[in-house]
């Protein structure tokens, strides 16, 4: 497949990755589980150009729509994430949870709800989603710490990150460790002696936690799905890299920002943005590395962290 659209004629390549295939197309609307229009037309468009040029071999790809909502209460959440598989014929919406932003007392409020996302951007450490083109990279995979399973019995937690590699304006992504990873963390941490674990620290022992699902939460400008999602979207791409589409893209958020203090519906100038979410966060907000990082960089050299407290030892063994 790479080689017939590498030698295609760059016209009829053009034709060919606008016409969206009548299978897929019923997969198409702003309904839940579903793909708006201009999500599907740029990530295919992504996914072909990096197949032409070789950059990925893989047969599916990847898009989300960061301005559908996260978390629609009652334990429901919002399918926005897609894995498509032209090839045979398969799209899968799943949840994912955008970047939180940040809080920064005297300075601004640059975060965002658990339902929808108001503030997008790609400045270095401010937790916040970037979109626009990406490819997945290597996956990492660390060692967590043990939690409590059934009974007595203790699991280790480990957790695979994929790396994102952008480009344009999220060609900061490696550098901001922006990737992908499943929802899943340790909280109440101790140290618990386990000398025969090969995960034990010189002194013998090992980090013991409780496990912590935040499916429907936020990340840290990560993309983050559920554990189980995530074991099948790792295993898609693993040592098999493809593209991923992130909407909105700064222009976007720009454009529907501005017909919003114009007074006008984003739609009236050919702009998409989730209805619901736009109804809620009332205009968008794109904060660049350029404009928000220095006054991060800033707020942290005059607000150090504190330094941080050991893991105390476990009461129970």
């Amino acid at each position: 497949m790479a080689i017939i659209l590498a030698v295609m004629p760059r016209s009829l390549f053009a034709q060919q990755a606008s016409e969206i295939p009548v299978w897929l197309r019923s997969h198409v609307g702003e309904g839940e589980g579903q793909i708006a229009e201009v999500v599907l037309q740029r990530a295919r468009s992504l996914y072909r150009q990096k197949l032409s040029d070789g950059s990925v071999r893989n047969q599916c790809y990847l898009a989300m729509d960061a301005t559908r909502p996260n978390d629609l209460s009652n334990g429901r959440l919002g399918h926005r994430f897609y894995v498509i598989c032209e090839a045979s014929h398969s799209f899968r919406a799943v949840p994912a949870g955008h970047g939180s932003g940040l809080d920064l007392p005297g300075v601004g409020d640059f975060g965002n709800g658990r339902q929808c996302a108001r503030n997008f951007g790609n400045a270095t450490g401010s937790d916040l989603t970037a979109g626009g083109a990406y490819v997945t990279g290597e996956t990492k995979t660390s060692f967590k710490g043990y939690y409590r399973a059934s009974g007595a019995r203790k699991a280790v937690l480990t957790r695979s990150f994929v790396q994102f590699d952008g480009e344009g304006e999220t060609a900061n992504a490696r550098a901001r460790e922006i990737g992908g990873h499943a929802t899943v963390k340790l909280s109440g941490m101790c140290l618990l002696k386990d000398s025969s674990s090969p995960y034990a620290n010189r002194d013998g022992y090992v980090p013991l936690g409780t496990l912590v699902d935040y499916s429907g939460g936020r990340s840290n400008g990560c993309t983050s799905w559920s554990p189980s999602d995530a074991s099948q979207i790792i295993a898609l791409v693993r040592n098999n890299p493809t593209t991923l589409y992130i909407y909105p893209d700064a222009a976007d958020v720009r454009g529907v920002a501005r017909a919003v203090l114009a007074g006008r519906p984003p739609s009236s100038s050919g702009l998409y943005w989730n209805a619901s979410c736009l109804r809620e966060i009332r205009a968008p907000k794109f904060w660049s590395d350029d404009q928000l990082g220095p006054m991060i960089a800033r707020y942290k050299e005059e607000h150090p962290a504190p330094p941080p407290r050991p893991i105390p030892i476990c009461r129970e063994q």
